[in-house]
């Protein structure tokens, strides 16, 4: 009886030991079991909530506060701003002469010798846009019987002036016009004229009277018919100057 006992009670003893190992082992894999699900939850609550490690956020953050270079536009040379600046400057130029100025060709004798034949002159068209023409002043005017053709003529009378001619000599509110200008030979002496300039009109003549079509023939000219001034004369070369 009693080495059944010792032997019952070393078999209670080893199920005892058997049921303990086996229970430690049981808590052994629940603890491994709960350890990894919490390191699951715990890697999964790190992946959602902590993408980054903590150096590479710290790396970040010394970038940001870090000055960032700016982008700055290549400078254009000195060379480069003088040109543009000279091409704009040349073109306005060119414009403003356009605007201003124009080159015409002479067609006929009826300013000689003054301007003769295929000259070219040079046309302000400004002066009488805010002004009036002068006594002697040379110009550019609609021709009035045909507006589309140009004349060129030297005005002698203004505006309500007196004017005569008779046996070649001008007459300008009773006072004899000195005219350097006119060849003698080229005077008409058979012209007549008596007559008062109108408001805004002119009278007009060429200096070569003799073959000239001026306010003896065609009347007084408008003032809106003045085209420009004639000032100089460039073609051709050895005659180039100012025109009087």
């Amino acid at each position: 009886m009693s080495i059944w006992k010792g032997n019952s009670t070393r078999g209670s003893q080893r199920g005892a030991a058997v049921e303990g190992s086996g229970s430690a082992r049981g808590e052994r894999r629940r603890s491994a079991r709960t350890a990894t699900d919490r390191g699951g939850k715990a890697r999964r609550r790190s992946a959602i909530f902590d993408p980054e490690p903590e150096e590479d956020r710290s790396q970040q953050r010394r970038a940001r506060r870090q000055p960032q270079p700016e982008l700055r536009r290549p400078r254009r040379s000195l060379a480069h701003a003088t040109i543009s600046f000279g091409a704009k400057s040349f073109v306005m130029v060119l414009m403003c002469w356009a605007l201003c100025f124009n080159f015409s060709e002479v067609r006929g004798g009826s300013m000689m010798p003054g301007i003769q034949d295929r000259d070219r002159i040079l046309v302000d068209h400004v002066s009488y846009l805010f002004g009036t023409p002068d006594r002697g002043d040379i110009v550019v005017l609609r021709y009035p019987m045909d507006p589309s053709l140009d004349y060129v003529k030297r005005v002698v009378g203004l505006p309500g002036d007196h004017v005569q001619i008779y046996e070649g000599y001008v007459w300008v509110n009773d006072e004899l016009v000195e005219e350097p200008y006119v060849d003698p030979e080229s005077n008409d002496p058979y012209a007549y004229v008596d007559t008062i300039v109108e408001p805004k009109s002119y009278f007009v003549l060429g200096d070569n009277r003799i073959r000239s079509s001026d306010s003896r023939e065609f009347g007084q000219v408008p003032h809106e018919y003045l085209r420009g001034k004639v000032r100089v004369r460039l073609w051709p070369l050895m005659r180039a100057g100012l025109v009087e």
